[in-house]
């Protein structure tokens, strides 16, 4: 008797077929000429909409105006700014002259900011003023030419004239002339670079082809049911691609209005999505657990959203949530930066618990192999996926300037994740664990390596691991937990830990627990064991949530 098939996500239609036509400047033109006088870029904290052709304007003055600056195209743009109209605009002016969008996140300074621009070498820089002292810290920052300043600009320019960089106010690039004609745009151009955390290193900036930036966004749009009827919102940062390409992009591919946050406010969230008219949104994270936590409204329902886009769901609050806000449909995929999203949820289909969805078979191959040995894991076991894209540029073309790294991740001609899922008989995936030293905590990847290394540097410290622990919330996300091994003699504490770490990293990335031991576990071959450290949990650890 033969097996059963099993399932597959048979849903996905492109909205432009022709792969020739995957680039977001031929996509706004596009969308400007079918959609011109429709609102797409809504930012209600600005009071500011612009239509399809109002952005479309806007877009071209700010590219030509770059390139008339000194940018080539194939050049870098650094973008560094918190959630504003000027950033899209920037984001899409940056690609519809040809160049490459490098969004930067704004808790970055010092090494993780230095690793970045060091990497990619950028022409131009759009920076909010509040950031400019990080750039004149950091020695890579003499590769940019030119800073474009966001905010209260006047003294920012002039620290950085004084120190040698050409620098002009945002609105030098807004407001200049349209230009006669940009660059031609090709599917397979780069069209951006957004960086993922390390595992055993530093973080890695994916190549995002054009082909691969629209195809994201195109599943997004899919997944969603996006329609031109649709009000799209953005509550997380842009310089995550959750608010670029599962939000903005897939709004403009069919005409929809994109609402772009702030940033994002459990105690404000229904009432965001009936004063914008909102009809999908996405969550990461413990988001939908925060959400749920507010004091329950009479009126919680009374609101448009039809779709809530989670990852992950909460699968205990799930029901309960869905009623109490009103909402048609959950979706939910299992995707990373490098590979898109090869797993997606039927819309409005009830699944097995835990199930991130079944695999678009139609553009993607994945197995489940053996982490060592890339051998494929029976069914219903545990194993590393492994994925490939059946259409050319679908999937990154690598890390920048990391060619190691590249061939490591695509050994034996299979994407690496680094993730291990299981999947059933009927052929739903399932996420289980991290294989990878790197966890996810507020939103944000976090590799292990980039945490200890700074520890590494205290005097009073010889050795340090750095591992995620199970966080109180369900949504999926790690808490940060670091075991440090002090110098013989010095009288360490979690409070000098701490401090430390406050002067040195990411808020995000300064660990919530500290627990300090004689020696860590190792493996004969010297490496830590980090899987023991995670098992014993937080027991012995101090809690800086607890304990200040």
């Amino acid at each position: 008797m033969s097996e059963k098939k099993p399932r597959t996500y048979r849903d996905l239609r492109l909205t432009f077929p022709d792969r020739r036509n995957w680039t977001l400047p031929w996509v706004l033109r596009h969308r400007a000429s079918t959609h011109g006088d429709r609102v797409y870029l809504d930012v209600p904290f600005q009071s500011a909409k612009l239509t399809y052709a109002e952005t479309l304007d806007a877009a071209e003055r700010i590219g030509g105006a770059l390139l008339a600056g000194g940018c080539e195209p194939g050049d870098r743009v650094l973008i560094m700014a918190p959630n504003c109209l000027e950033y899209v605009l920037a984001w899409f002016g940056s690609m519809m002259a040809g160049l490459v969008e490098v969004p930067i996140n704004t808790a970055y300074r010092g090494s993780f900011l230095e690793h970045q621009v060091r990497t990619v070498a950028p022409t131009a820089a759009v920076v909010d003023a509040a950031f400019v002292p990080h750039f004149l810290e950091i020695e890579a920052a003499k590769a940019i030419r030119t800073f474009y300043v966001l905010g209260e600009a006047d003294e920012a320019i002039a620290r950085l004239r004084e120190a040698g960089w050409a620098a002009e106010p945002f609105t030098a690039l807004t407001s200049a002339e349209r230009p006669a004609q940009l660059p031609e745009v090709a599917y397979n151009d780069l069209a951006a670079i957004l960086f993922t955390s390390g595992t055993t290193g530093l973080s890695k900036g994916v190549e995002m082809p054009h082909a691969h930036f629209y195809f994201f966004a195109d599943e997004c749009v899919s997944l969603c049911r996006l329609t031109d009827a649709d009000a799209h919102m953005a509550v997380g940062p842009l310089f995550h691609g959750n608010a670029q390409f599962l939000a903005a992009y897939p709004a403009m591919i069919v005409g929809a209005r994109f609402v772009l946050q702030q940033k994002f406010s459990a105690s404000r969230w229904v009432d965001q999505l009936r004063e914008s008219q909102v009809t999908v949104t996405n969550f990461i994270g413990v988001m939908m657990d925060w959400v749920y936590k507010q004091p329950r409204r009479p009126d919680d329902a009374d609101n448009p959203l039809r779709c809530l886009y989670a990852v992950p769901l909460a699968t205990s609050i799930a029901a309960d949530f869905k009623e109490r806000f009103g909402i048609e449909a959950f979706v939910e995929n299992f995707g990373l930066t490098e590979i898109a999203m090869p797993i997606l949820t039927p819309y409005g289909e009830e699944r097995p618990p835990g199930a991130a969805g079944l695999l678009v078979e139609d553009y993607f191959d994945v197995r489940l192999v053996d982490p060592e040995t890339d051998e494929e894991v029976p069914v219903g076991e545990v194993g590393e996926l492994v994925v490939r894209a059946h259409l050319p540029y679908t999937m990154t073309t690598g890390y920048y300037n990391m060619p190691e790294r590249t061939v490591e991740a695509q050994r034996n001609l299979w994407f690496h994740t680094g993730d291990g899922l299981r999947r059933d008989a009927e052929g739903w995936y399932y996420f289980v664990d991290r294989l990878k030293d790197a966890l996810r905590r507020r939103g944000e990847n976090i590799s292990s390596f980039e945490i200890e290394q700074p520890i590494l540097g205290h005097p009073d410290v010889v050795d340090c691991a750095a591992v995620g622990v199970p966080a109180d919330a369900e949504a999926g996300e790690d808490e940060l937990m670091v075991v440090v091994v002090p110098r013989e003699g010095a009288t360490l504490t979690a409070e000098d830990v701490w401090e430390w770490c406050e002067k040195r990293l990411p808020a995000f990335c300064v660990p919530r627990y500290v627990r300090i031991v004689d020696a860590l576990p190792m493996t004969p071959s010297g490496k830590v064991r980090k899987a023991e450290l995670r098992a014993a949990g937080t027991a012995g650890a101090a809690d800086r949530e607890g304990d200040r």
